[in-house]
């Protein structure tokens, strides 16, 4: 009986097999997340758009959920894979969300984010975003600072040239990259989870062969 068992794609052990292979996955996944994120972040302005914080987030608590779920599924824990079932769900719905607002956000309200953001920004820190992206003013070409004109921008290509991309495109392309990549990647595997609910639920109540059977509940 044990033996075939275990040959039994729907037996105890098959199903602690896949789901740990599942939350590889999503380990795999939340490191991404947390990878494209942190690189839109990083590119200065985009971090104003708080969909990344959201995604941050998002990737964070997937990696730690799949953490707790190869624990609980090597050791067929019954209160951790219960805890790994419901926080699992939750942030199904949260990156179902977060995703489909990635994915949904256009063109002219990311403009309006970025703009935003821009005129927020102290001469300082604007300076210092157009020499290390060599970009000279938002959209329209102005600098650091309105007040001083085109001569106070210290991007290398203004000083040679005086031919400019402005910053705001190249945060529009930034901005658009990260956004359609953490929104398709998240969107996909969202739907994975689903998957990961049905599988630790089904193998939270399969008995393990090598336990003690007066000791499963």
């Amino acid at each position: 009986m044990f033996q075939s068992g275990k040959m039994v794609c729907g037996g105890f052990a098959c199903s602690r097999n896949a789901l740990c292979a599942l939350n590889v996955v999503y380990v795999l996944v939340g490191l991404l997340l947390i990878g494209v994120a942190a690189w839109g972040k990083g590119f200065g302005i985009v971090s104003s758009i708080h969909i990344i914080g959201g995604v941050l987030a998002v990737g964070f608590f997937l990696l730690l959920i799949a953490i707790v779920g190869l624990i609980g599924a090597v050791n067929h824990h019954q209160v951790m894979l219960f805890f790994y079932m419901i926080i699992l769900g939750l942030v199904f719905l949260f990156q179902f969300g977060v995703s489909c607002s990635c994915l949904a956000l256009s063109t002219s309200k990311q403009e309006s984010l970025l703009s935003s953001a821009w005129g927020m920004l102290d001469n300082e820190t604007r300076s210092s975003l157009e020499k290390s992206q060599n970009c000279c003013g938002f959209f329209n070409r102005t600098t650091a600072t309105d007040k001083g004109g085109p001569e106070r921008c210290g991007a290398e290509c203004w000083e040679s040239s005086s031919v400019c991309v402005t910053c705001g495109m190249k945060m529009m392309e930034h901005a658009d990259e990260a956004l359609k990549i953490l929104g398709g990647v998240g969107l996909f595997f969202s739907f994975t989870e689903i998957l990961g609910v049905w599988l630790a639920m089904r193998f939270r109540n399969q008995k393990d062969p090598r336990a003690n059977p007066s000791a499963f509940l």
